[in-house]
């Protein structure tokens, strides 16, 4: 049999999926990782155990796939904005890996701003200026942490997004690369040269000699025993940032296709085809990924906090004891009895990108019972997602032939039906839930020669899950018409 092991590396774990020959999921492994908190609206990973973690979810999916004549590869598909920064010659990171979700580069980003770069930054990145890209945090370190940036100017220090990082350390530091989609997503990367762009790096003070070689999605990328789980070295192939996962994952290999994941935070993202086409205003252009010599951009919306949303309610509030209880406790209400849960807890993402946005619950009364923050948490969800498809399709001009959704939140029936009732549209769930690792698994396919295109790939999908709208217009309209009015007061404050 031959396996190919997808690590899928997030936000709040990291994960290991096998896939067979035939793309089934044969089994995965999860091991989750500290969240580090710092300071308001900072947030940090220890890297180095995320490779760890990374490593025992390899080793426990061998030994539960391991048999004579069985062979393995490995993809690899991640969070992507967070960066880590480390010494080449020691293999230590300098500093915790800054997060996604970590707002310290807000100065950073605004300092550029009020200077009038950011239709210069925009035109070459095809992103906003934000300290969710990776460049603002990558900068702090340098500036912040003693001697980083001096050692970096020695040409000591090397900086990537987590494919970067985990590669590295799979290779004994052989293989410097990203990918690609990981590159779009930094603020230093020109989506039209497909390199790194020099003046980008010189506004963000980074030297060029920091970054790695960027590769398309489905190119070999080294080769590793994994710690030596593996006698023989095995064929990395196969990379790309988790949101392009799933795209790919998805089969979203026409323009007009999209979809949308949820997990930690949230992507809706639009194959746009060949041309890196300017996006409206609250959503970015990103290379939505690289295969069989074409680059194929997307129009992207994220959105900071949605699954995030349900592990909040579970790990602060206690109003449930873990994220799947949260269905039953919001209908347990008939509606949500005018409460609206604004989840702004790392600012406010596409399309409002307000860093300084607070979450806010508002409409309470003393009738106000937990099943109904239960069930505004996940209307919340549903709310932001519409948000980003009525940008897309109104201001870019893009009919969507389907959406195809997935994600853990995914298996929520309540969400899953409100959220076509939102969209007044049809959505295609994915009958599998890890479509990122899936895309990931089809990149390392293609670079493999396991299918000659994509094409081919795409018969392999299967999945017919639709769900349709039941919602009277009337109710729905009325209902988004409140969700706006609470996003206006939490931007107003």
């Amino acid at each position: 049999m031959d396996y190919i092991i997808s690590i899928d590396q997030s936000t709040s774990a990291t994960k290991a999926v096998v896939f067979d020959d035939q793309c089934r999921l044969v089994c995965r492994r999860n091991v989750t990782h500290k969240q580090y908190y710092p300071k308001p609206g900072w947030v940090e990973h220890d890297a180095e155990e995320i490779y760890r973690n990374m490593v025992e979810a390899v080793r426990e999916v061998v030994d539960a796939t391991c048999s004579d004549g069985a062979t393995y590869s490995l993809a690899i598909t991640n969070q992507r904005e967070t960066v880590v920064v480390w010494n080449r010659l020691t293999g230590k990171p300098v500093y915790n890996a800054v997060v996604w979700q970590c707002q310290r580069g807000e100065e950073i980003c605004n300092d550029l701003k009020r200077k009038g770069y950011t239709d210069f930054i925009r035109e070459r990145s095809g992103l906003i200026i934000d300290p969710y890209f990776a460049a603002s945090g990558a900068k702090w370190i340098l500036d912040n942490v003693d001697g980083a940036r001096q050692a970096a100017e020695r040409g000591e220090l090397v900086m990537g997004t987590m494919d970067t990082w985990l590669v590295w350390k799979l290779t004994g530091g052989k293989s410097f690369v990203t990918d690609y989609t990981n590159a779009s997503r930094t603020l230093l990367f020109n989506i039209h040269t497909l390199d790194w762009d020099d003046d980008l790096l010189t506004l963000f003070s980074i030297p060029r000699c920091m970054m790695a070689k960027p590769l398309p999605c489905d190119a070999v990328f080294g080769e590793t025993t994994v710690e030596g789980i593996f006698n023989e070295p095995i064929t990395i192939a196969g990379v790309l940032g988790d949101s392009h996962g799933a795209l790919a994952g998805q089969m979203c290999f026409e323009p007009g296709m999209g979809k949308a994941t949820y997990g930690t935070g949230s992507s809706v993202m639009v194959n746009i085809g060949d041309k890196a086409v300017k996006a409206p205003e609250g959503l970015v252009t990103s290379v939505g990924f690289a295969a069989q010599g074409k680059v194929f951009y997307a129009f992207e919306g994220n959105i900071h906090c949605t699954g995030a949303t349900i592990k909040w309610m579970t790990d602060n509030l206690k109003l449930i004891d873990n994220p799947a209880e949260i269905e039953a406790c919001a209908t347990s209400v008939d509606d949500n009895g005018g409460v609206y849960l604004v989840p702004a807890f790392a600012g406010l993402g596409a399309p409002w990108w307000n860093p300084h946005a607070k979450a806010m619950i508002c409409g309470m009364t003393l009738a106000t019972e937990k099943g109904h923050v239960c069930r505004a948490a996940l209307e919340a969800i549903a709310y932001q997602i519409k948000d980003l498809v009525e940008l897309m399709t109104v201001h870019a001009g893009i009919s969507l032939k389907e959406l195809r959704v997935d994600g853990g939140p995914t298996r929520n029936g309540f969400l899953m039906q409100f959220q076509a009732d939102m969209l007044g549209a049809c959505i295609n769930r994915s009958d599998v839930e890890e479509a990122s690792a899936m895309g990931a698994m089809v990149m390392n396919g293609l670079a493999r020669k396991v299918w000659k295109d994509l094409d081919e790939v795409a018969a392999t999908r299967t999945s017919d899950n639709r769900i349709y709208p039941a919602m009277e217009e009337t109710e729905m309209t009325k209902l988004y018409k409140g969700w706006q009015k609470a996003v206006r007061r939490v931007l107003d404050n």
